[in-house]
């Protein structure tokens, strides 16, 4: 049974919302970047725009793009992935506390600071009473939501799926992972980051949803299968995890159009990216896609997103290659991602012309 991407809504440090491709990528010169947004009015009531946070707004702008675009009103299930959930509400509400000796605290910041309010909250606007699922796992939290999805439509339980990955990041936030040594120092541009290998990347949000359902019509892309993996020992156990994968699907590595990786610059974990390719696909069209979303835990959902906008668009944009291997109709894509060696993920998506 196939499954296929019927719309797509990106809210990003990009243009990219309601677009399927990125004409003009603007390139940052700081390490934290937030981003890009709509007028939220053109989305929803005034009214209620008071009452909602910014994640929130974004969840709601990104869905109901998707929503529009698939011609589905009304999915049969709603499930996102958020690594860090309304953190910004959640910061709020701990202060609050703080300085008000736990005393005269405004609800909407609690009810507002759980990781699930994200999906109830795009469930309430939809009128949607179906499936509703919140999956929260690091860098591997959109994946998860993504698997769920994929087993619920391959089993025939629903016939349409709102899949999303939601993040934000507060400054406050960005401070402690930058002690952990998710961040760079300093930027000098940001498109050319993986060519500028350091200790680091830089951050970025989002909000990416994408509807998936049971037929082909009108589709953006199909989605063949996926995989997960967990903390695979070297560059060995990943080529292998890969080449199952593809044997799998009855593939060779010489099948694949584009292997999109999540390469962001940071030479602790991107060593891996790079032996891979050169182990498995030097002869295949690679892209990356970080050094236009920045890095954030869901940031593999712009991942689906890029790659699901080259197989619609047959192109690739030069910004987001890494070799010069001229480019052949896209058929088949693969994409990689890993979050710090620990969680690996693969997705195979195809024209839906395959």
């Amino acid at each position: 049974m196939a499954i296929y991407i019927k719309g797509m809504g990106n809210i990003s440090i990009q243009d990219t919302l309601g677009k399927n491709f990125i004409d003009a990528p603007v390139s940052y010169s700081e390490p934290y970047i937030r981003c890009i947004e709509p007028n939220f009015k053109d989305f929803i009531n005034p009214l209620q725009l008071r009452r909602m946070s910014r994640i929130i707004k974004r969840a709601i702008a990104s869905s109901l793009t998707a929503v529009e675009q698939s011609g589905i009103a009304v999915p049969e299930a709603i499930i996102s992935g958020t690594g860090l959930g309304c953190i910004e509400d959640t910061e709020k509400f701990l202060s609050a506390m703080i300085e008000n000796e736990e005393k005269f605290l405004q609800p909407t910041y609690f009810i507002q600071s759980t990781h699930n309010t994200i999906s109830s909250q795009i469930a309430i606007y939809l009128k949607c009473h179906s499936y509703n699922n919140t999956y929260t796992h690091r860098g591997v939290s959109f994946e998860m939501a993504l698997w769920d999805a994929y087993l619920l439509l391959l089993s025939g339980q629903i016939k349409s799926a709102l899949v999303g990955g939601y993040d934000e990041l507060t400054p406050t936030y960005f401070q402690q992972l930058k002690k952990l040594g998710f961040w760079r120092d300093s930027v000098q541009d940001s498109l050319n980051i993986v060519n500028t290998p350091g200790i680091g990347t830089f951050s970025g949000e989002g909000s990416l949803s994408f509807m998936f359902a049971d037929n082909a019509e009108n589709a953006l892309a199909r989605l063949d299968g996926m995989s997960l993996g967990y903390k695979l020992n070297n560059d060995e156990d990943v080529c292998r995890f890969i080449t199952q994968f593809l044997e799998e699907h009855h593939l060779t590595p010489q099948d694949i159009d584009l292997f999109m990786t999540g390469k962001s610059g940071d030479e602790v974990y991107d060593g891996l990216y790079d032996n891979v390719s050169k182990m498995l696909f030097p002869q295949t069209l690679q892209a990356v896609y970080k050094n236009l979303s920045g890095e954030f835990f869901t940031a593999s959902a712009f991942g689906l997103w890029s790659a699901t906008s080259c197989i619609k668009n047959n192109e690739v944009p030069e910004c987001q290659k890494i070799n010069n291997i001229p480019t052949k109709p896209l058929s088949k894509v693969l994409l990689y991602n890993q979050y710090q060696n620990k969680n690996h993920s693969l997705i195979l998506l195809s024209s839906c012309g395959c």
